[in-house]
């Protein structure tokens, strides 16, 4: 019978594990740093995502959940959107002033429908201050990744009240690692040797975002 042989993955991880064999165990990892720089006030937060998502160039939008129907609709009619992809569990009443029509994710939609819709609406999973960042998870209302990547304007909308935390150290205890996660800093972007932005090239061009206060 013909020994098995074994792999150079194999061979490797075995030279390793025999030099660390007989090392003290390392010492425990610290977790008594800063985990925020901000103190924990939700106005000041809620300024400052504003203004790191600005700065990234994604367009801030401040109303109150009474005036976010009004507000979508604004948006879409100034944009000239004529359709809106709306993934499932995305609240009904958002889009009682949309003059659009409605397209939906059931069955999925193929890349290059994804790509003739004018702008898709969504919730997220939270948002951090600190880094202007917004994170998707496919929840309810986000859709699966493919929506917010593929639509030219992806229209956003984040609930101050509880879907704002300071910091990524905040944020990581109420994500499930388990989702599959996309993190956005604003409308996509990329430059080449010479520093030429060209925004659009692995996800949207403009990315709009909705602060319900």
């Amino acid at each position: 019978m013909t020994a098995p042989t074994t792999s150079a993955r194999d061979r490797i991880l075995a030279r390793i594990r025999a030099a660390v064999a007989d090392a003290p165990e390392p010492p425990p990892v610290l977790r008594d740093y800063r985990d925020s720089h901000h103190p924990a006030d939700p106005a000041r937060l809620l300024d400052l995502l504003a203004e790191n998502l600005a700065d990234y160039r994604a367009l801030v939008h401040r109303c109150t959940e009474a005036e976010l129907p009004a507000l979508i609709g604004r948006i879409l009619a100034e944009r000239g959107s004529h359709t809106l992809l709306v993934p499932d569990g995305v609240p009904e009443p958002w889009l009682t002033d949309a003059r659009v029509d409605l397209v939906r994710d059931d069955p999925p939609l193929a890349p290059d429908r994804l790509d003739a819709v004018d702008s898709v609406l969504t919730g997220c999973a939270l948002a951090i201050a600190e880094t202007g960042t917004i994170v998707l998870d496919a929840g309810p209302g986000q859709g699966r990744r493919a929506l917010t990547l593929v639509p030219d304007h992806h229209l956003c909308v984040i609930r101050a009240a509880d879907q704002v935390v300071a910091s990524v150290p905040h944020a990581m205890p109420r994500l499930d690692p388990a989702r599959p996660q996309t993190w956005i800093s604003g409308p996509s972007a990329t430059s080449d040797i010479e520093l030429d932005r060209v925004e659009g090239v692995h996800g949207p061009r403009t990315l709009e975002v909705v602060l319900v206060e």
